[in-house]
């Protein structure tokens, strides 16, 4: 059908103000988004050509288990150097050699890098993962003694370190960096004053949101991140390195002058902020435990009684591998925060000896001494926390342990025909 001028006038005159509305609707969005992006940069003030300066970037944690730590960087600004730059100690290669095996070995390499600074932002804003950026009230002298070290340490010959998890992290080259520059001020200020939280509890404040992710670090950390520490030790975590500095002050021939100069947010992140402190959780790994005896017990109702067995079997070959994995981490590595883990006692490698029918009551006791040790030892004034697993492996336990002594005494005592 041929359609009239009027009609086609109509329909054109249509599409023309649905374009219009269209780039007018994208005109505002463009507006808002470049008026959002010129209010995130204008937190951050210009530098004249001769100036320099040193700020201490903070990224917060982002949705992915490994980034729930956040990461931190020095940004270096000087534009007679040609220096927009942050500077960082988190990379790892997978492409490295023998990787996976210095991965298991507890001896990963992790290298620093220095980058535009607007690209490392862009990245950080793209994963809705804040920025806060603290310029720092830095001398002449100290700010050389940064851009210095900062500069040694990206060069190929010593950009390589040996990563440990709360000794030697990212963070706390950063921390260290800032120490250098300060000629020692911030650990003299930080050494021997306690932190907030210990390791455990900084870990499992920022995991505790991640199910499987936060119950396989309680059972893989031993004793040790529980041990009581300094406020220099918890700058593993670059947020703890950005409240510390923004409270401290710094001698200027006599007079206190606070360390940081601004404190401003670049970017925001809609992301949820961590707690405070660690909840608890055990409940929820309770309530897994018990869901899964009960599953057992239901099935076995109508099934043969060899499933059970199977079923029982079955744990025991699961419960003594990540015994032997949790032994290995604490004998045969140097992931020195797996070492003394209380955990051996709900995961035990002797509950093979199952597997031989003699022994079974043996192991029955052996399952309920350990269940009952792990918990008494949260009663003494210092102990590894372990509620979380103790309240997941408890209740299959001790169900493995009842159903062995049954089994046994079925067979010592069979019913006459």
């Amino acid at each position: 059908m041929i359609s009239s001028p009027i009609s086609r006038f109509a329909k054109n005159r249509g599409m023309i103000s649905l374009r219009a509305l269209w780039l007018c609707l994208s005109f505002v969005l463009l507006f808002w988004f470049q008026s959002g992006s010129a209010s995130e940069a204008s937190s951050v003030p210009a530098i004249s050509e001769s100036g320099a300066e040193a700020w201490l970037a903070t990224f917060g944690p982002g949705e992915l288990y490994f980034e729930r730590f956040g990461h931190n960087a020095i940004w270096l600004r000087e534009p007679a150097a040609g220096l927009d730059h942050t500077f960082n100690f988190g990379y790892f290669d997978f492409e490295q050699e023998d990787f996976f095996l210095r991965f298991m070995r507890g001896r990963m390499l992790y290298f620093s890098v220095a980058q535009p600074a607007t690209r490392e932002f862009e990245f950080y804003r793209q994963e809705n993962r804040s920025i806060r950026a603290q310029k720092l009230n830095l001398t002449h002298a100290q700010y050389q003694r940064l851009r210095d070290h900062l500069l040694n340490e990206v060069q190929p010959e010593n950009r390589n370190y040996r990563y440990d998890y709360y000794l030697d992290n990212c963070s706390t080259r950063i921390r260290d960096a800032l120490d250098i520059a300060l000629d020692g001020a911030l650990r003299a200020s930080t050494a021997q004053k306690p932190a907030t939280l210990n390791f455990r509890d900084q870990t499992r404040r920022l995991t505790q949101m991640q199910f499987w992710y936060y119950l396989g670090l309680e059972t893989g950390l031993g004793y040790p991140v529980d041990r009581t520490v300094t406020r220099w030790d918890e700058m593993f975590i670059p947020m703890v390195v950005a409240d510390e500095i923004a409270t401290m002050l710094v001698d200027a021939s006599g007079n206190d002058k606070p360390l940081v100069e601004l404190d401003t947010m670049i970017f925001t992140s809609t992301l949820p902020l961590p707690a405070a402190v660690p909840t608890s959780v055990w409940y929820r790994y309770l309530f897994l435990g018990l869901l899964i005896v009960s599953l057992a017990w239901l099935s076995g109702r109508f099934m043969p009684p060899v499933w059970l067995d199977g079923l029982t079997r079955a744990w025991i070959l699961i419960n003594a591998t990540m015994g032997l994995v949790l032994a290995a981490l604490w004998l045969l590595t140097d992931h020195a925060a797996s070492s003394n883990n209380a955990n051996l006692l709900l995961l035990n490698p002797l509950l093979l000896m199952a597997l031989v029918t003699r022994l079974q009551r043996p192991v029955a006791m052996l399952l309920i001494a350990g269940n009952v040790v792990a918990l008494s030892l949260l009663l003494l004034p210092e102990h590894q926390y372990n509620l979380d697993v103790i309240a997941l492996l408890s209740p299959i336990n001790l169900a493995v342990a009842v159903y062995l002594f049954r089994t046994k005494s079925k067979k010592n005592h069979p019913q006459d025909s």
